[in-house]
């Protein structure tokens, strides 16, 4: 399990956000809780963007870099 101070990895934020989803959804924590769960489930659904928008810019440079290579091997 990560630290408090190291952001867990993608798998990892989507579970325990699924489960704050899941306790949110079934109603029986006290406002208290659920506003807690609530800011909790924010830091994690940022966590798990910063995740998805760092894998697409790498999908995004290798494909530029892929196409790069292939107009150099057609020239």
């Amino acid at each position: 399990m990560a630290t408090k101070d190291a952001k867990p990895s993608y798998e990892a934020a989507r579970d325990e956000l699924a489960q704050i989803v899941e306790s949110l959804e079934d109603g029986s924590a006290t406002l208290e809780e659920s506003l807690k769960l609530w800011e909790r489930g924010e830091e994690l659904a940022k966590i798990c963007q910063e995740w998805l928008d760092g894998a697409k810019k790498l999908i995004d440079e290798t494909k530029k870099n892929t196409g790069d290579t292939a107009k150099k091997l057609a020239e």
